[in-house]
């Protein structure tokens, strides 16, 4: 399977992430019924949309512009290898 290249399929890609994000927070916090679920799930949600912010677009352009990143494996590849070096 190829890129993705038409913009109305990727921001339609991204709408059901958006969903399933949505989605998945509300039966959650349906569940517990608490606001420290609430707050924790907020902060585990917001930490990790920085963390893939970090590995894509941070590391390629402050700290190494050279490389490309495809997808978190990757990245924890360029992690390793930047280590044995």
């Amino acid at each position: 399977m190829g890129d993705l290249k038409n913009p109305k399929l990727i921001y339609l890609k991204g709408g059901l992430f958006l969903a399933i994000l949505a989605s998945s927070s509300l039966l959650i916090l349906v569940e517990t019924r608490s606001w420290r679920v609430a707050v924790l799930l907020a902060l585990a949600v917001w930490s990790a949309a920085r963390c893939y912010y970090f590995a894509f677009y941070v590391i390629e352009k402050y700290v190494d512009p050279s490389y490309r990143f495809a997808g978190l494996l990757d990245f924890l590849h360029y992690l390793s290898r930047r280590r044995r070096a």
